[in-house]
């Protein structure tokens, strides 16, 4: 396993971690503990979650994931483990969150209410990495960055991460710390798979200029690059197969543009290309995302412990010149397939 710092901090991560958005909704609280365990036991220290958890994001579930969680944090050395959790801001196209009555802002009172309940269901005292789930381009960057600030100064945070964020977003953060004089961000959470390249367009720039570090989520494009979706499939279970049943929703949008004519066949190259690599497809997309300078940390997920096998072969994994330009090669023949 290798270890990379958060953008200028001090915090050390591996360089995989566990996300857990399926735990309390696709996997119990059961599955989800041996999940963490063997994460642990493969040199994974990095674990995120949010107060949205789980998703589908839906009322009757809200807040589970973190109590998950904190139940299974309970138990371990709290000083070797990084946890990252996030405040759920305006949530725009794709997720709503339900907490607050749907009213997300980032404001100073829904931060501060949002930490103090986050801290509560992970039972610990801090938080490694506080996150913005989706930025707040209506709130003014100075009242968000001074009271996550506050919260670094009254050590119930550690660092600050943005998620979902612009280039625009993340370099006005930037400029409103250092104009005040408070905490950066020093992490961003955006979307980036073989199958999503768009953070290489201007974020990419941004985080090796700034020193910021990406920490990207869905490395397996909500799990289209497995192949499971190949010819139509839709497997019991399985994420899009539930939100294609969500007819008209947000998350049936959200399917069809993760899953699409576009994204199928950019996914039937890749397949392609793993096999010849002698790899799983979803060893082969985890290994990918991970090889590139501005990324911290990938951030992987599974709803069973049998998934796990295929991500952790990852963990010492660099893949050829060869492999990486095949790769290349589909991605610059299939532009943004996702959109």
């Amino acid at each position: 396993m290798g270890y990379r710092r958060l953008g200028k901090s001090a915090i050390v991560v591996s360089d995989i971690c566990m996300g857990t958005m399926t735990f309390g909704s696709q996997a119990d609280e059961a599955v989800a503990h041996r999940v963490m365990d063997k994460s642990l036991d493969a040199g994974i220290n990095f674990f995120d979650t949010a107060e949205g958890y789980p998703v589908p994001p839906d009322v009757k579930w809200v807040g589970r994931t973190e109590e998950i969680v904190g139940r299974w944090l309970k138990g371990k050395n709290r000083d070797a483990i990084i946890i990252a959790t996030k405040v759920s801001g305006p949530s725009h196209v794709w997720f709503k969150s339900p907490k607050r009555g749907g009213m997300t802002a980032l404001d100073r009172r829904q931060i501060t209410v949002a930490v103090e309940d986050s801290l509560r269901r992970l039972q610990t005292d801090y938080i490694d990495l506080y996150q913005t789930h989706w930025p707040d381009h209506g709130t003014p960057y100075e009242e968000t960055m001074e009271v996550l600030d506050e919260l670094i100064r009254a050590g119930k945070v550690r660092i600050i991460g943005c998620s979902n964020e612009t280039s625009w977003g993340l370099m006005k953060s930037i400029q409103t710390s250092e104009r005040l004089g408070v905490a950066r961000y020093q992490t961003i959470q955006n979307n980036f798979s073989i199958n999503n390249r768009r953070f290489e367009d201007e974020l990419a720039q941004v985080c090796r200029e700034e020193g910021v570090s990406l920490i990207p989520y869905s490395p397996l494009a909500g799990g289209v690059l497995s192949g499971k979706y190949q010819d139509g499939a839709r497997p019991e279970g399985a994420r899009f197969t539930r939100y294609m049943d969500m007819l008209d929703s947000r998350q049936a949008t959200m399917a069809r543009r993760f899953a699409g004519p576009r994204a199928l066949e950019s996914t039937a190259r890749i397949l392609e290309i793993a096999k010849e690599a002698g790899m799983s497809p979803v060893t082969l997309a985890t290994a990918w995302s991970k090889q590139h300078d501005f990324v911290a940390s990938t951030i992987v997920g599974v709803t069973t412990v049998e998934q796990c096998a295929e991500i952790f072969a990852a963990t010492e994994l660099v893949l050829p010149d060869d492999v990486m330009k095949a790769i290349h090669k589909v991605t610059k023949e299939i532009l943004y397939p996702m959109g």
